[in-house]
């Protein structure tokens, strides 16, 4: 099965071997995201809020640049370092899914730089 790397404009480039999405069969993996600026620095340190919407912002552009919207989003993997944050990160999550949701699991971990207060990984089927 072909595969495509989805790199939108303007995205840094990544800490590790990876790129930031891939399209196969219709299908967008968007790769563990981050709140980071694209020289990898941590942007809106202590602000949840602010760090997820960041990060939903990258995921969007991700998907659109696959040719999707945010409606096709069908699964999020969310990763947060302090459960005190969820009820900030719930409240941004749902500006960017204001309609049926998609699965979603969410688990409290330790992240690749210490100020980093959340990462989202995702999947969207976008169709052929």
């Amino acid at each position: 099965m072909p595969k495509s790397a989805i790199i939108p404009a303007g995205s840094g480039v990544p800490l590790a071997p990876f790129v930031p999405g891939t399209l196969a069969d219709g299908v967008v993996y968007v790769s563990g995201t981050l709140p980071f600026d694209k020289d990898n620095n941590v942007v809106h340190i202590g602000d949840a809020a602010a760090q997820t919407r960041h990060v939903l912002e990258i995921i969007k552009s991700v998907v659109e640049t696959a040719g999707g919207t945010m409606d096709d989003v069908t699964m999020n993997s969310i990763f947060i370092t302090d459960w005190a944050n969820y009820g900030a990160v719930n409240q941004v999550y749902a500006e960017f899914f204001p309609g049926e949701k998609p699965a979603r699991f969410c688990i409290q971990c330790g992240l690749v730089k210490p100020d980093a207060l959340i990462e989202i990984a995702s999947i969207a089927h976008i169709g052929k």
